[in-house]
């Protein structure tokens, strides 16, 4: 019964996290505010809106394990996962995109993530320190987007992700309200089962965000990313995940600090961290060297991450 409710969380998540993005993006496109400001915040954030409220219902519960390990994992499968098993069904063309700047981006941020564990906890001292960051490179991203729109005047105005200029205000409530509801609903669900899993197996929370809870939070991303690769349409997957994964490190972590203080446990310090870091170090050969992700990389990014885990279930 306790994994049926670990299912039920995650699918009710999920479903809330996706309702919240389409009621949030249309009501924004309505009052006025422009598209390119709407998919860079509203969108980003309501699509990590399942892993913020889980971060912090773990953090309020005392368990800042699950909290931590839910970005830390679920940063190290965006890499090993989310790009290995599409890669082994087919090639994925990462090479026709210029994702250096972002990768960069993302690679500070891992370091100041990292630099700030090693206070052993994060506070809102931290939290400040993490959404000031996000905020610069948000509105960095917004001049640069800005200024190359001015300079193609004949560019077509950004499709945003959820966006139905014909969808109803009622049905816009109804999206908001099932998006506000469900998400602590299924984040409770979910932070709950996994603890009672995590004392019944005599694992840590940590072992248990960092697995359980992060591949499930992972799957989206999972699933979006081997649809477009059987489409042949997986060549912004590299994209994806680079932008996830700094969101998940600066925004999510960010707020829940500032909710409740999460100590850092050792293990952490030890091993998840550098592995995460390590993972996004393998990026650089599809990031600088422009290679495709085939199968024999595909292969070894999802071997690679089956032996993490197997590692940390063993700790």
């Amino acid at each position: 019964m306790i994994w049926l409710t670990v299912v039920l969380g995650l699918v009710i998540l999920l479903l809330a996290g996706d309702a919240l993005v389409k009621g949030a993006v249309n009501l924004s496109l309505r009052v006025g505010i422009p598209a390119l400001i709407v998919s860079l915040t509203i969108v980003a954030f309501g699509t990590s809106a399942p892993e913020l409220l889980i971060s912090i219902k773990a953090a309020l519960d005392g368990v800042p394990g699950i909290a931590l390990g839910n970005v830390v994992g679920s940063n190290t499968a965006n890499v090993l996962l989310v790009l290995g098993i599409p890669g082994i069904l087919a090639v994925m063309h990462t090479s026709e995109h210029d994702t250096r700047k972002a990768y960069l981006i993302m690679l500070g941020a891992s370091v100041l993530f990292i630099a700030l564990a090693f206070r052993g906890v994060f506070d809102w001292i931290a939290g400040l320190g993490m959404l000031a960051v996000l905020a610069v490179i948000l509105g960095d991203a917004v001049r640069e987007s800005l200024a190359h729109r001015r300079a193609d005047q004949a560019e077509p105005e950004e499709e945003v992700e959820g966006a139905d200029p014909d969808m109803p205000w009622w049905k816009i409530a109804l999206f908001l309200c099932l998006g506000l509801v469900g998400l602590p609903l299924g984040a409770d669900l979910l932070v709950d089962s996994a603890t009672v899993i995590a004392q019944r197996f005599g694992v840590s929370d940590t072992v248990i965000g960092l697995t359980l809870v992060a591949v499930g939070t992972s799957l989206p991303e999972l699933a979006t990313t081997v649809m477009a690769t059987l489409r042949r349409q997986a060549d912004v997957a590299l994209g994806n995940v680079i932008g996830s994964n700094m969101f998940n490190l600066l925004a999510i972590i960010g707020i829940a600090s500032l909710i409740a203080p999460m100590p850092v446990d050792r293990a952490f310090l030890t091993f998840d961290l550098w592995v995460m870091l390590a993972a996004s170090l393998l990026l650089i050969p599809f990031v600088f060297l422009r290679q495709n992700i085939g199968r024999v990389w595909g292969i070894v990014l999802t071997a690679l991450y089956i032996g993490y885990v197997v590692i940390v279930l063993q700790s």
